[in-house]
């Protein structure tokens, strides 16, 4: 791994978590219902990495340092849900049902459990 590639994500990853603070405070102070705010990013999170993904795959001259920037940079800290939600998709996609729908209930299964077992601990402590 060279530091350039490193630069490149923390860039990207700047902007990325940046736009997701701005989107969610703002969307999130409209309505105390429901959090619309991290429902917004991992929405258009999900929409605008399938949409790059898609678009640089059909074009092989994209530099990997745009890739970087963008698509794990930017998108990995405005929204790790898009990530999962493109790489279940993939699964399915490529034919593997059964892993992407395991993929699918098994990650929001453990993040569920694993919210209530650091819910436990801090109240431990």
């Amino acid at each position: 791994m060279q530091w350039q590639s490193l630069l490149w994500v923390g860039i990207g990853g700047f902007f990325g978590a940046n736009a997701r603070y701005i989107s969610s405070t703002w969307l999130n102070s409209t309505s105390r219902a429901m959090p619309f705010g991290t429902a917004f990013v991992n929405i258009t999170g999900s929409l605008l990495l399938a949409f790059f993904l898609t678009y640089i795959s059909k074009r092989a001259n994209v530099p990997d340092s745009v890739s970087l920037l963008i698509g794990t940079g930017f998108f990995g800290a405005y929204t790790t849900f898009s990530t999962y939600a493109n790489e279940s998709m993939r699964l399915i996609n490529d034919g593997q049902w059964l892993t992407g729908v395991g993929y699918i209930v098994g990650t929001n299964l453990l993040c569920l459990l694993g919210v209530m077992i650091g819910i436990a601990l801090a109240q431990r402590f």
